[in-house]
């Protein structure tokens, strides 16, 4: 089995596998270090954007594969778990044998770069909306399960910034019990799929479902399937008046892009906006932003509308569960809009643009002598 046991967290890779996973000629190098001297080096890990620092799985990576291999190392974090970071500034600096240190560049980097983006993003998203709680519904769009615990890692590293910075209700679960711990959580957390939907054929029969095989559990139900957003919605909401009345009955909106909701169209979604948010729409917008505020799917005047609906027939304490794209740009214009959303269910705060994650290292210190690439002089240590 590829992996070690370290105070009872798997270290993966292990020392053992490091050589099949890291680049060829960082082995190389080892090889010819081996052969002619070892010598104590200093790395500096930096990125090229402005992120989050997220360097826990990283670092107890790094720790775990030296201690297997016997070898001392010193990791200098420069910030803390949480705080901003600038471009081209050194997270930290690593020190430690060179001849240890060389092959695990790769998977270093690996585990620290997209953690990083994806906490910031992640920040973003809860301190633009610090009263909408947060579930992240990543597993799905990860590739693979050592990459979703790395997200849900970030996410509830950058929920926790937003918590200390603006008071944000952040991220409170996930939707896997695996990495439910990164959110205090003992169990993932989730409903019903759209699947339970079709399995029932109405969304109030799979609403009856799933409340009579979990009576103890609040209901979020799916309103979107039949393209019957309000009148399903409405439905639910009177064949289960006490959960509704208690605050434990919520509607999820994940109408696709396809499409307005129901009730909805061009017209509508302008004079939802004037009716609630005016301002949202007089400056410039692009394309997007539109689409966001006025367009098909999950629009910020949808949100507005089903809340309206939802009032008038008497379920002001129903929730609104809102999914559907919310990454960083939508939830600002959401927050613009001061749309009426009480959850997001997202799994967009992973970065869309991959190459930003990139962490890069370099070494700046060989045996005490400061020397590095032309360029990156930067990186020395200021003290």
């Amino acid at each position: 089995m590829d992996e070690t046991m370290r105070k009872g967290v798997p270290t993966h890779p292990c020392a053992a596998a490091v050589s099949d996973w890291t680049d060829t000629y960082f082995r190389r190098t080892k090889e010819a270090a081996g052969k002619f001297g070892d010598k104590r080096v200093t790395y500096a890990v930096f990125m090229r954007r402005p992120v989050i620092c997220a360097p826990r799985l990283a670092v107890e990576w790094l720790q775990g594969v030296c201690s297997e291999r016997g070898a001392e190392v010193d990791v200098q974090l420069n910030y803390p778990e949480g705080k901003w970071v600038g471009a081209g500034e050194p997270m930290m600096y690593i020190t430690g044998s060179f001849y240890h240190l060389v092959d695990l560049e790769t998977i270093l980097l690996m585990k620290l770069g997209p953690a990083c983006v994806a906490a910031y993003n992640a920040f973003t998203m809860c301190a633009d909306l610090p009263k909408v709680s947060f579930l992240a519904m990543d597993a799905r769009h990860c590739a693979g399960t050592e990459m979703a615990e790395i997200m849900a890692y970030a996410a509830s590293v950058g929920s926790d910034r937003a918590r200390r910075k603006v008071g944000a209700k952040g991220f409170t679960g996930n939707a896997t019990d695996a990495t439910a711990h990164y959110f205090g959580q003992n169990r993932g957390m989730g409903t019903m799929p759209h699947a339970l939907i079709g399995y029932a054929g109405s969304t109030l029969r799979a609403a009856e479902m799933f409340h009579e095989t979990f009576p103890d559990l609040p209901l979020t139900v799916l309103v979107d399937y039949f393209g019957r957003e309000i009148t399903d919605g409405l439905e639910v909401c009177r064949r289960f008046p006490k959960l509704a009345a208690a605050g434990k009955l919520s509607v999820r909106l994940d109408t696709p892009g396809g499409r307005f909701v129901e009730g909805l169209d061009p017209p509508g979604s302008y004079a939802v906006l004037e009716r609630h948010a005016p301002h949202a729409v007089r400056g410039y917008r692009d394309e997007t932003q539109l689409r966001y505020l006025i367009g098909t799917g999950v629009s910020a005047a949808a949100i507005h509308y089903v809340r309206e609906k939802l009032d008038e027939a008497g379920f002001p304490a129903v929730k609104i569960v809102a999914s559907s794209g919310f990454g960083p740009a939508k939830c600002r214009v959401m927050a613009e809009a001061n749309a009426p959303v009480d959850l997001i269910g997202t799994g967009s705060y992973l970065p869309e643009r991959w190459a930003e994650t990139y962490a890069t290292a370099d070494i700046i210190e060989y045996d005490g002598e400061r020397r590095v690439k032309v360029g990156r002089e930067f990186l020395f240590r200021r003290s």
